[in-house]
């Protein structure tokens, strides 16, 4: 299946159960997660991922992750990993049982989609997320903002773009307002400008998507946090989906309409890949 390793270090066998099954992470999807990309056994943006794991933790009330111990887990899972090529890390926290949270790291190799869709781009559909942007200020208990382990709705939206012949899947907000993918940011480049939405609409902080700014910023690109509407997407000069694990990914195809790719892919990419 892949390596397992524990809070204290310890790598056990992938076969050895980790979870009770009434780990209210099992039963109720409470709990919170991140998934980093290893290479060369290596974590990449591990401080960033264990920040908003941080975030993540505080939003669910569930104790502060102990940074010290995730680092541990972590060097101890990416020191078992002896296959080669790329490890996506998944750190995962529970609820528990009994107010004991459960925390561990799984690493697996990187899904062949994934590498498919890096490679060769991506068709998206543009999906109603059904809520108005800025709802997550009025509603905290909604977690709008927080990567949970409730991600559920999360794949139905991947699975019904499959299903109508698309590779992944654009949330909009029900006033309009382009939100992200469900396992990635969205950037649209204009001339050398770089535009995302902004967090306050109700999304995942990405630490990709801040990756790739801070590196184009030193480029000499220009880069901004703005609303965006569907139309915008359409309008760019390049759309990409960008997450940890995918890197940086080209749209091109929104909602059947094919779309170029954008001149600048290669010079981002290459960005992305040395910062």
């Amino acid at each position: 299946m892949g390596v397992v390793a524990m809070l204290d270090g310890t790598v056990v066998d992938p076969d050895r159960p980790v979870l009770r099954v009434d780990d209210l992470g099992l039963q109720r999807g409470d709990g919170v997660f991140e998934t980093l990309l290893v290479v060369d056994g290596r974590p990449r943006k591990l401080d960033a991922h264990l920040n908003r794991l941080t975030r993540s933790a505080a939003m669910l009330d569930l104790p502060a992750p102990d940074r010290a111990a995730w680092e541990r887990c972590v060097a101890a899972a990416c020191g078992a990993w002896d296959r080669p090529g790329e490890m996506a890390l998944k750190l995962v926290i529970t609820r528990g049982v009994g107010g004991v949270g459960t925390g561990f790291a799984l690493g697996t190799a990187v899904p062949e989609v994934a590498l498919r869709h890096r490679r060769d781009g991506v068709a998206v559909l543009t999906l109603d997320r059904g809520y108005p942007a800025g709802l997550a200020e009025r509603a905290p208990w909604l977690l709008i903002g927080a990567k949970t382990l409730s991600y559920a709705a999360n794949m139905a939206a991947v699975r019904y773009a499959n299903a109508n012949g698309a590779d992944d899947a654009v949330y909009v907000s029900s006033d309009g307002w382009v939100l992200e993918g469900p396992t990635a940011s969205v950037v649209v480049a204009n001339g050398r400008g770089l535009r995302t939405p902004p967090v306050s609409v109700g999304l995942l902080p990405g630490t990709t998507q801040q990756q790739l700014f801070r590196a184009a910023e030193d480029a000499g690109w220009v880069t901004k946090s703005e609303p965006l509407r569907v139309s915008d997407l359409h309008a760019a000069d390049g759309v990409w989906l960008v997450s940890s694990v995918r890197g940086l990914t080209a749209v091109h195809t929104i909602d059947g309409v094919a779309r170029a790719v954008g001149a600048h892919h290669a010079e981002l990419r290459a960005l992305l890949t040395h910062a």
